[in-house]
This record gives C-alpha cells, structure tokens and sequence, in this order.
C-alpha cells in the first residue's frame, strides 16, 4: 500500500518538533482554531490550578483538558506519548511557569517555535514579588554564591495568583476576539471571589496565637502564603521536591519543633510524608509530641468534580485545615468558608 499524504505530513511534524514521543496527530493550520471553526476553544493546562483558572474564565467556549491529576507532582512530572498528542492537537497551551513544570520546557518550546500559542500564565507578576531561594553550599564556579531559584508556588497567595487572570483573559480573547465581552466578564467576577478568598483567608489564619504561626510541611511550596499572612514557614525539602533533606534539615526542624512546642506539622497530597514521619519520630526521641495536623494540597488540587478540586476549594481547605490544627479553631469553621469541605473536617 502507498505511503498517504497523511501520514507524510504526520512524520514531517515530528521531525520538526523532534519530539520522539509524539504520537501520529496533525497540527492544525494557523487561524483554524475551535472558535474559527465555530466550536469551543480545545485548551490543554498543565496543573489542575491552571487549568481551573483558565475554565472559569472561558466558561463553555472552551473545552480544558489538563494533563496533571490530584496528587501529580508537577516538578517531577515528564509528558507522555499521550500528552504530546493532546498538546499537539491543541489550540493552546497554558501552564504555570517559573519552572514549576521543569521536564516539560523543551517541550513547550518547540510547541512554541511551532507556531502554538503557549501561554506561561505568571507572565504578568513582577520580579519583586517573586521570592527566591538560595540553594545551601550552592555556588558558581568563581566561588561567588550560585543563581537563586526562583519560587514557583505563587497560587499560595490569592491576591498575587489574581495577578494570573489578565494573562488568561487576554490569551483567550486573542483566541476568540468576538466572545471578547463574555470572557472579562468572566475574570472580572473571577478576581472578586479571589478578594473574597483572600479576605476569609487572612481572618481565620488571624485567629491562630502568634506563637503558634509556624507552618511545617513536607517541601517548602508555602513561602507565599507565609508572607501573605505572616506565617513561618519551614519545609523539610526546598521549593522543588527534586531537592534532597538531609540528616541537618530533620534535626534543625526537630530543635525548632522543641524549642517553639509546636504540636502539628503537615504532609502534602503530592508529596512523599517520609520526611514528615521522621521529624515526628525526632521530636518524640526529645520527649515531645507532634502529630499530623491534616494533608494540604501544595502542587495539586483534591480529585475533580470536589470542592477541593477547585482553587477556591484547594486554598480554602488549606487555611481551614492550617488555621484549626495551630489554635486557630474559634475563627474557622469546620465547613470552611462556604461550608463545602468535605465532612466538615479540619
């Protein structure tokens, strides 16, 4: 049988995009995207928060398939055949940025040099926002202290993850120009119940005893939400899980834990409790007692079609969960802000 014409055009994109696991699928033309042809938006989103983002903002005139689940670590995360295929079939393209989604970088470069919108959705945050960490012992070659790494964990912050809202409106809008009304007004009633989030979030997180505002977690995706509501955050690992914690990390925490008798320290949904399970064994071999206050969601959201499956959901069951584990048990409702999570538990 002969070679189709098909199947010519599939092998001459893959060379192009030299992606070796790229499935068989043809990239559509420029200017043929679902609104052009009169059907919704094909969006693809990397992690739940982006993609939750990017629906509430087109609503039905897109369809959004997001490639990362409840409980996928998006530092580790590398794309698969089926990935590639569904990035390639897409009309766009949105993930987080600040390499939060590392191993997917080249990808998302040859899609962009491709021709396919690929919208980093943190485009908008300034610099000065933006908090970095310094590798321990890391330097250059000259002997001078190494880059800093910056913290790619913004959606921590509600006031500063609205800052991600223009970018995906205006994406959406260059996309689809005639539901251009529909989708600002769309971010606009977004943003509002982000304040809304944010007001709730800093009122019960207020609540929590000064003395008791630590915040102890597996790997240190919370330094956002530490500045935004004067929390200490101590993580086990560094802001990337690739990072290792090392016998000094757990004794430093397990002397802070002592020290300040802080009673709870938390595990991530996406993240190992390994370390977790250590400190706790650390502190009891002092004489002191530490128990798991609750799981947070750190760079995954609950299971989809859950309140915690939605940002909203997400941060709202971390500040309840954070604020009722550390003292804070009088201005947080079981329920959480809208008396939605699940079971009513902290």
């Amino acid at each position: 049988m002969g070679v189709s014409r098909a199947w010519i055009g599939c092998v001459a994109f893959v060379v192009l995009l030299a992606i070796p696991l790229l499935a068989c699928a043809r990239s559509e033309p420029a200017g043929r995207s679902g609104a052009g042809r009169g059907e919704p938006l094909r969006i693809v989103a990397t992690t739940g928060m982006v993609a939750d983002l990017v629906r509430e903002i087109a609503g039905e005139r897109a369809e959004v398939r997001q490639l990362m689940g409840a409980g996928v670590d998006p530092h580790m995360y590398k794309p698969t055949r089926g990935d590639v295929a569904q990035l390639t079939a897409a009309d766009a393209v949105f993930y987080n940025g600040l390499l939060l989604e590392g191993k997917m970088t080249e990808t998302f470069e040859r899609l962009r040099a491709g021709g396919k919108p690929v919208v980093a959705i943190t485009s908008a945050i300034s610099a000065r926002s933006l908090l970095k960490e310094q590798a321990e012992g890391e330097t250059s070659g000259d002997g001078d202290a190494g880059e800093a790494e910056t913290d790619p964990h913004v959606w921590m912050d509600p006031a500063l993850w609205a800052t991600a809202v223009g970018p995906v409106r205006d994406a959406l809008v260059a996309l689809d120009p005639a539901s251009k009304a529909a989708f600002e007004s769309r971010a606009s009633a977004y943003a509002a119940k982000l304040k809304e989030l944010d007001g709730y979030a800093e009122r019960v997180l207020n609540g929590v005893p000064e003395r008791s505002r630590v915040l102890v977690t597996a790997h240190d995706a919370f330094g956002y939400f530490g500045r935004r509501y004067g929390y200490q955050v101590e993580g086990i690992q560094g802001i990337s899980t690739e990072s290792e914690a090392g016998v000094k990390d757990i004794q430093r925490l397990v002397d802070l834990l002592v020290e300040r008798k802080i009673t709870s320290v938390f595990v991530e949904s996406s993240v190992s409790d390994r370390n977790v399970s250590a400190l706790i064994a650390g502190a009891r071999a002092k004489g002191h007692s530490v128990s798991i206050g609750g799981t947070l969601f750190s760079d995954a959201m609950g299971q989809q079609g859950t309140y915690e499956g939605t940002y909203v959901g997400m941060i709202d069951h971390n500040v309840t969960t954070i604020a009722r584990s550390l003292g804070g048990e009088a201005a947080a409702p079981a329920g959480g802000m809208q008396g939605k999570l699940q079971g009513g538990k902290k």
